[in-house]
Parts: C-alpha cells; sequence; structure tokens
C-alpha cells in the first residue's frame, strides 16, 4: 500500500472502535481550543472591518472623499469661496476615478427659539445634491426639497439638535448670522436625521446654499468648498495630489488657488485612530494562533504516548521515524480540521446574529454607533482558515519528534 501512513492515521481518528483512545479529553480540549481560536479570530476581523466601514461611511458622508476649497482656507467653516468655474468642470468631469461632484457652501449660525437657542452650522447644497447619506439616516419627516427655481426654506435637521430644543416636523425656526450686522434667516425643518456621530450630529443642519451665497454676497458660481467622490477609497490621497498638480496654476477668476485634499488629511485623528484598530487585531490574531496551536501541541503528545506500542510495532517492522511522524501529522491536521469546521460555524453564525439582531450594543457618544458593527468579508475568511491551519501544522512539526525517542523494545515489552 502507498498511501499506508495516510491509512493508519484515518483509522486512529475515524475507527469507531478506537475513537475514546484516539481523542482522550485533552485531546478534545485541543480541538476546542482550535474552534474557539479561529471562532474569536472571525469575529474579531468582523467587528473591525465592520467599524472602520461604518466610521469612514459617516465621516466620507459628512465631507466626501476629496475636498476643494481654497488655498487661504483658514480650517474653519467660515471659509473663503472659491468659484465653481466651467474650465474646472470640465477638468473634474473628464476624470473617470471621480463618481460625483457637490459644490457647497457652510457658514456658522444660532437658532433660537422662544427657550432656548443653540450653536450651529449651515450646510447649503445645491438641487443635484447627493442626498443617499443623509436618506440613510433619515429618522422622521423628508429631505429638503430644492429646486433651480426658488429658493428653498427646508432644512434637514439632526436629532441631537431637535431634541435639546424641542423640535418637530413643519416648526418654523430662525437661524441667525453673525457678520457685520447680525442677519437673520427663517426655515422650515422638513425631516430629521440621526446618524450618531456627535460631532456633527450636534452642528449641522442642511438647506439651500443660496442662503449662504445670498447672506456673503457671494455670486451664483462661488462656494465654500467642493465635495468629490471617486472611485476607490484607498486613491483618494493620489487623486488629491493629482488635482493639486493640475490646478495648483489655475486661479479662478478673482484669484483665489484651489486646494484639494483629502478626506485623511482633513480628519487625521478618525483615521488614525481606526488604523490603530488594525494593530489591536493582529495582537488577538498572533494570541489566538498560540493558544491554538499549543493546545494541539498537548493534544498531540498525547496521542503520541497513548499510541507508543504502536510506533513500536511499525518500528519492528521496518518503519523509520520520519514515516511514523507523517501519521501523527496526518492526525493533527484531523484534528485541527475538525476544530476548523466547529470555529468556521460558531464565529460565522455570532457574526450573523450580532448583524442582524444587534445583540451587543454600545454608547454611541462614545463609538459613534449605537451597536457593535459586523462585516462579513469571506475572503478574510478563507485567509483565517488557511493560516490557522498553516501555524497549527507548523507548530507541530517539532513535537513530533518525540516519535525518535520511542524505542520499540521497551515499548513493545509494557504493552
Amino acid at each position: 500500500m502507498n498511501n499506508w501512513k495516510l491509512y493508519i492515521a484515518n483509522r486512529i481518528h475515524f475507527d469507531k472502535q478506537h475513537r475514546k483512545k484516539a481523542t482522550p479529553p485533552a485531546v478534545r480540549v485541543a480541538v476546542a481550543g482550535v474552534a474557539l481560536g479561529l471562532a474569536i479570530m472571525i469575529l474579531s476581523v468582523a467587528i473591525v472591518i465592520g467599524f472602520k466601514k461604518e466610521i469612514r461611511s459617516k465621516v466620507v458622508g459628512f465631507g466626501a472623499h476629496i475636498q476643494i476649497t481654497s488655498f487661504d482656507n483658514n480650517m474653519t467653516y467660515e471659509k473663503q469661496p472659491i468659484q465653481y468655474t466651467d474650465s474646472l468642470r470640465e477638468i473634474l468631469s473628464d476624470r473617470d476615478d471621480i463618481t460625483k461632484i457637490d459644490p457647497i457652501g457652510t457658514k456658522l449660525g444660532m437658532i433660537k427659539t422662544d427657550t432656548d437657542f443653540m450653536g450651529t452650522v449651515l450646510k447649503g447644497v445645491t438641487p443635484d445634491y447627493n442626498w443617499s447619506f443623509f436618506k440613510k439616516y433619515l429618522v422622521d419627516g423628508c429631505l429638503p426639497k430644492i429646486q433651480d427655481s426658488i429658493i428653498s426654506n427646508e432644512v434637514l435637521v439632526s436629532k441631537t439638535i431637535a431634541d435639546k430644543l424641542d423640535l418637530h416636523i413643519g416648526d418654523k425656526i430662525y437661524c441667525y448670522f453673525v457678520q457685520e450686522q447680525v442677519r437673520a434667516r427663517r426655515f422650515s425643518i422638513s425631516g430629521i436625521y440621526q446618524t450618531d456621530f456627535s460631532d456633527y450630529d450636534k452642528l449641522l443642519i442642511i438647506g439651500d446654499v443660496r442662503h449662504i451665497q445670498r447672506l456673503n454676497d457671494w455670486n451664483p458660481d462661488q462656494y465654500s468648498e467642493i465635495e468629490l467622490m471617486v472611485k476607490d477609497f484607498d486613491r483618494a490621497d493620489d487623486i488629491a495630489y493629482e488635482l493639486y498638480t493640475q490646478l495648483i496654476d489655475r486661479p479662478d477668476d478673482y484669484g483665489t488657488h484651489y486646494y484639494p485634499q483629502s478626506i485623511r488629511t482633513l480628519n487625521p485623528v478618525f483615521f488614525g485612530w481606526l488604523d490603530l484598530l488594525d494593530m489591536n487585531v493582529w495582537i488577538i490574531l498572533i494570541l489566538m494562533a498560540a493558544v491554538s496551536g499549543f493546545t494541539m501541541i498537548s493534544g498531540l503528545l498525547i496521542i503520541i504516548l497513548e499510541r507508543a506500542n504502536m510506533i513500536g510495532i511499525l518500528k519492528a517492522l521496518g518503519a523509520n521515524n520520519t514515516s511514523i511522524r507523517k501519521i501523527f501529522l496526518y492526525v493533527s491536521v484531523f484534528l485541527v480540521g475538525k476544530g476548523m469546521i466547529w470555529g468556521n460555524i460558531i464565529g460565522i453564525v455570532l457574526c450573523l446574529i450580532q448583524r442582524h439582531f444587534h445583540i451587543v450594543t454600545l454608547n454611541p457618544e462614545a463609538y459613534y454607533v449605537p451597536y457593535v458593527p459586523i462585516e462579513i468579508n469571506f475572503w478574510y475568511v478563507l485567509w483565517l482558515n488557511i493560516g490557522c491551519m498553516f501555524v497549527s501544522v507548523l507548530m507541530l512539526i517539532a513535537p513530533s519528534y518525540l516519535v525518535a525517542l520511542i524505542r520499540p523494545a521497551k515499548s513493545i515489552k509494557f504493552e
């Protein structure tokens, strides 16, 4: 029989008559360790990917992938205007990697009711604005209707602002803007959104950009910034740099220079925090791989010691140490595989339960999400399985050399 080593390993592991002897309690614990370790790995990766995706989508939703502002921008909401010229529109539209262009305006203000007041930022948008992000987080009412023909007085406010000022759909509010003289605008609340991203929820209301243009005495083609969405988020930094080199020598008609910046550059704290999560995941993966590997080492040693008589007989029949070591490595692969099957089942089932039922909740003021987000990427799951099998088998090679210490005369004698 050419593959006799695999045949013996199969009999050791799968023979029902020897099942209890082949898998003693310590070995079952080793299999459970592999299952638990892989399940924790899958959960850790799914949580981190989900958390990063959720936070990134919210930061991008409020600020897009790339923002083009004035080069003299003072990094506040009261920005120097830039001109959205036909030539700039043509440059941006000709790029295949840019999917959406939204000129917007921002202006600091204050909402005042009969009993209270609150500082806010009015984000003005055009009739062609991409509302997909705010539509996703709309909790009451509808999105503002902004048309080309007339200036809309409808605004979208956050639930945080609405709760603090006791505002409801259809309420009329006065927003005051401090300039050389205080100027007021009367708005009507058309909808309420909630993203649980407190840094923006407590400030931002969304309305017609023409209010900002009139308040600042800007021309119809002047805006605070231009938001760009790109096909590949990972290339946002490169695209921003390419646009910078392309636009640096092309000021607008008012002499203002364009300054494209990626959302990573504008929000380094958030993305630095998200990058740190990758380090935590690597630490968890290394620890779980070590735990699974060491439990399997103990299981393999027990199997070898309990099969000392069989090893002695095989050696007496002429089998060498390498062949016998392969038998027990095959047995180990069977055991690791069994543990991995259970680990995948447990990990994926727990991920699906959390994803659909949101069992584990979080404080949104601290984590920006109300529950633990889950994102299952089956390519990552596949690589985790391959890595787990490779590391486990690699760690078992050294203890398999215990076979060489067993002498046929002694092992057969004391059976």
